[in-house]
């Protein structure tokens, strides 16, 4: 048993449902079933607490003066904004409206009962009180509703991707952006969604299809394996690359502990994540008509964020930076120029999970200066045509007409009055 899968099973024994896993491996974890619950509680103990939530503050997870609010994304592929907000009001919960400032996200997280308000960035976007439970919902299990995280919807908002698009969800599973981009597109165009593990395909074919998702073509192939002169791929403008990453603005216990522990080990895992972070986004700028990539993790270690985006424009100079959600309270660290343009996100400061969002654009000016440097030369080019053609043009035109130079409307076409008298000397 490797140190990070003995993690995820004692966690699951400590505070999931259950050790999920069979064989030698549970029967080892269960053996030591009792001495690891009463390692939990003597932990609870030592920090005088008396729940996992509790403990979780102590060792300096999130405070109860800072509960994130349970945010819901209505499916605009299935229904509308208004429609579910009618449809709680009916439950008797209170609409409070449209957040005009981020603090009220905070105060609703502190509230209990039945309330909810719109959020005030992403517009199809509720946020209720933290203990609400949509699971047995039935406009949930329906695909009417989606439980997604704030920071996790700014992405495919921020890609904003024209509807008809052709684009791609390079890490794609388990699905909640690339049905976003869906919602975005209504269905039209194409979303091509990449992910290598095949039973997170299998789980985000079944969250598109209860989504009423469409438009998608699902692939268990690694991002960085697809072919950039596929032709299947060449009217892709638009990825979204979301990459494995450290995780670590997650908050959760387990990652409480692995975050706080610093040295070599921890360092060559950042080192080699952001190694291959810099390859997808890499990878994703090279597509022949991307205008557009959105690079986003939920991590909050500058290595896998600023530090990748610095290098991959460093690689990539055809590409700039845009300053996205110019109201976004928290920018990213200045580490380089243009920096602030990125996103960061936090539980106490945005109210979310941690997040780092940055949007590459193809620079405009290239195309258009590329343009005129080529229409620059054919017209010096006709000029200096023009100029060796002076002395021929003349008996040239006695016996074969006008001679007409097609540079780009540089030289002109001869008038009519000129024609009319070829015509003449011909009759």
């Amino acid at each position: 048993m490797t140190r990070n899968l003995a993690k995820v099973v004692v966690y699951d024994l400590l505070f999931g449902k259950g050790v999920q896993c069979g064989g030698r491996l549970k029967a080892v974890v269960i053996a030591h079933r009792t001495r690891l619950r009463a390692e939990l509680a003597r932990m609870k103990v030592k920090k005088n607490v008396s729940s996992n939530k509790d403990l979780v503050t102590s060792l300096g997870g999130p405070s109860a003066g800072s509960a994130m609010p349970r945010y819901v994304r209505v499916n605009t592929l299935k229904t509308s904004t208004n429609e579910i907000i009618t449809y709680f009001k009916r439950q008797d919960y209170t609409y409070l409206g449209k957040a005009r400032r981020i603090e009220e996200l905070s105060e609703l997280g502190q509230k209990k009962g039945k309330k909810f308000l719109q959020d005030l960035h992403v517009p199809d976007l509720l946020a209720f009180p933290p203990d609400t439970d949509f699971h047995k919902d039935a406009l949930y299990l329906a695909g009417h509703l989606i439980l997604q995280d704030k920071a996790s919807c700014l992405p495919a908002l921020l890609l904003s991707p024209p509807v008809g698009s052709f684009v791609i969800d390079a890490c794609a599973a388990p699905g909640n952006k690339t049905s976003h981009i869906a919602a975005i597109l209504q269905n039209k165009g194409r979303v091509f969604a990449f992910d290598l593990d095949t039973k997170r395909v299998s789980t985000m074919s079944t969250l598109l299809l209860r989504a009423g998702v469409t438009c998608q073509e699902l692939a268990n192939q690694d991002f960085l394996t697809v072919r950039l002169d596929d032709p299947k791929y060449q009217k892709v403008s638009h990825i979204l690359v979301d990459p494995s990453c450290s995780g670590s603005g997650m908050p959760d216990l387990m990652r409480v502990h692995t975050d706080a522990s610093s040295g070599p080990e921890q360092e060559k895992r950042l080192q080699a994540l952001s190694g291959f972070q810099c390859r997808a986004v890499s990878h994703a700028l090279s597509f022949p008509s991307v205008q557009r990539v959105v690079y986003s993790t939920c991590s909050i270690h500058q290595q896998e964020n600023e530090d990748v985006v610095m290098k991959s424009l460093e690689q990539n100079p055809d590409f700039r930076l845009v300053n996205a959600l110019p109201s976004w309270p928290l920018r990213g660290l200045n580490t380089f120029p243009e920096s602030s343009y990125c996103l960061r996100a936090s539980l106490s400061d945005t109210f979310t999970n941690g997040f780092f969002i940055a949007v590459f654009e193809r620079k405009s000016n290239q195309n258009e200066s590329s343009t005129q440097t080529t229409v620059e030369k054919n017209c010096h080019s006709a000029a200096q045509t023009k100029d060796d053609l002076k002395v021929s043009q003349a008996g040239d035109e006695r016996q074969n007409g006008p001679v007409v130079v097609d540079s780009g409307n540089c030289i002109k076409k001869k008038t009519r009055k000129r024609k009319k008298k070829r015509k003449t000397e011909l009759q």
